[in-house]
């Protein structure tokens, strides 16, 4: 199928005029491609995660390892999906405060994560250049201390949830058998 700008178009998620590279906390949720459980499993509202969801986990540690404005706050690795909260914070580099344009935007970090993560994914499944997460990710700019606790209890709180998530394979509403895309 050739392309068609009239149906191929893709509207931006993003905030309008944002700079994505501002301190802030960002609550992200990112998809394993067609929605397909195998980061783990959930067992008597736990997470236990695989070889898979163990890479995913340690990919998310060297996010705080590799840049040095990123911190990670909360996160949950479910059997499909993970959430997480990236503190982007304001650095000094000695006596000088490194701006935020000299450093990754949000997006710029998710991709370096999906990267690393994929490789060594697919080097484990011996299938390399195969996609392992969806297209693009949901974020969420969290603006007050409030919200930042309902969303850190939100993600404690997903394996217990579980059943009833509505990327859930077996869920009513799963939004993977409605097409929908992660954002």
């Amino acid at each position: 199928m050739s392309y068609d700008p009239k149906k191929h178009h893709r509207r931006s998620i993003r905030l309008k005029g944002y700079d994505y590279a501002n301190s802030g906390y960002y609550f992200v949720t990112i998809c394993v491609q067609n929605g397909k459980c195998v980061l783990g499993e959930v067992v008597d509202d736990e997470i236990i995660l695989n070889d898979w969801g163990q890479i995913v986990a340690n990919t998310l540690a060297w996010l705080e390892e590799q840049y040095d404005h990123v911190i990670l706050d909360e996160w949950m690795i479910m059997p499909n999906h993970i959430h997480f909260i990236l503190i982007f914070h304001d650095t000094t580099v000695g006596a000088v405060r490194k701006p935020p344009e000299k450093r990754k935007p949000l997006g710029r970090i998710i991709g370096a994560f999906k990267t690393v993560s994929s490789k060594e994914i697919n080097n484990l499944r011996n299938s390399s250049g195969t996609r392992f997460w969806q297209r693009d990710f949901y974020e969420h700019i969290i603006r007050n201390d409030r919200s930042l606790q309902a969303i850190r209890d939100y993600i404690r709180n997903n394996p217990a949830n579980w059943n009833k998530d509505k990327l859930h394979p077996n869920a009513p509403n799963n939004q993977f058998n409605q097409g929908w895309q992660s954002k």
